[in-house]
């Protein structure tokens, strides 16, 4: 039986409309993103390596502590999860595994991409890329590892920074041949790149937005209107979050105390509110009551 949030994604992905998902980092960021009324959340590499080890996005994060971040946001949220898995960490078993691992998480998409190991950030210096034809295998392992014919692979290609964007579609159409359910041609460099990719393929593309990356940051309509369908906002709310953190850390530092720093945090109830505190507590002393709700009893 499919995972009910697959099915949700490959419902999304075939209406009419942009999808924007915003990159949470962790529980508490994917939970807001369902909040403020996205339908995807997605998790980013880059995130997961600056939040879990304080690091930049240089291949360091093990496959085991990737899918331990995605069953954390799988289990806050109950919006689908489309979840970085780097390269997939090895050769065709490890691809295998990967996919098992993520697909337990509860994930509704991966990406896979065509970097050699260890592998760095899309928006980074320095990146190589594996032959295509060992990409094509890796796709070919991934669609083969699945077992829910509805976890969505997503290939991933960082060509165009190595070799240019011809060959970047290139593989592209190889990855798709392989059964890709989707393409996400990284890091295109101006806008026309963009609109080449968005008419050269028939599956659903990806775009990412990394503000300060190599990629014009565009609004929605013209992502949609340049053949795009899921859009991720991987570093913005990680980015936000940090100055937060760094404004509120330089306001203790000099004044000493919290007092008149209420406007810079939001207030002990809300947090309690979007954690669903109460909700807990209710479930709490309904076990421990013995009452079941759906005898009436109690």
């Amino acid at each position: 039986m499919s995972d009910p949030r697959r099915l949700r994604l490959r419902d999304l992905l075939e209406r009419p409309g942009l999808l924007i998902a915003p990159g949470a980092y962790d529980g508490l960021s994917a939970r807001l993103i369902e909040q403020a009324g996205f339908e995807v959340v997605y998790m980013t590499g880059s995130g997961a390596a600056n939040s879990l080890l304080g690091q930049p996005d240089l291949g360091l994060t093990t496959m085991t502590e990737m899918v331990y971040q995605a069953a954390r946001l799988c289990a806050a949220t109950t919006l689908p999860v489309v979840a970085d898995a780097d390269t997939g960490y090895g050769g065709l078993l490890n691809v295998r595994r990967t996919i098992q691992e993520y697909e337990r998480a509860g994930v509704a998409a991966l990406h896979l991409e065509d970097q050699l190991f260890p592998k760095r950030c899309g928006h980074f210096e320095g990146k190589s890329i594996i032959p295509m034809d060992e990409m094509v295998a890796k796709i070919r392992a991934a669609v083969d590892a699945r077992t829910d014919p509805n976890l969505a692979i997503i290939a991933r290609t960082d060509a165009r920074a190595i070799a240019g964007l011809e060959a970047a579609l290139e593989r592209a159409h190889a990855y798709q041949e392989a059964g890709a359910d989707m393409l996400f041609v990284e890091a295109p460099q101006t806008v026309d790149e963009m609109r080449m990719i968005g008419r050269s393929f028939r599956v659903p593309l990806v775009a990412n937005m990394v503000e300060g990356g190599r990629t014009p940051l565009l609004p929605a309509t013209e992502l949609e209107a340049l053949g795009f369908k899921l859009v991720l906002h991987a570093s913005a709310l990680l980015r936000a979050a940090t100055k937060a953190v760094q404004d509120m850390l330089q306001y203790l530092r000099a004044t000493g105390s919290t007092l008149g720093a209420d406007e810079r945090m939001i207030s002990f109830q809300e947090r309690n509110r979007i954690t669903d505190l109460a909700g807990l507590q209710a479930w709490e002393r309904r076990i421990m009551m013995n009452d079941d709700p759906s005898t009436g009893s109690g």
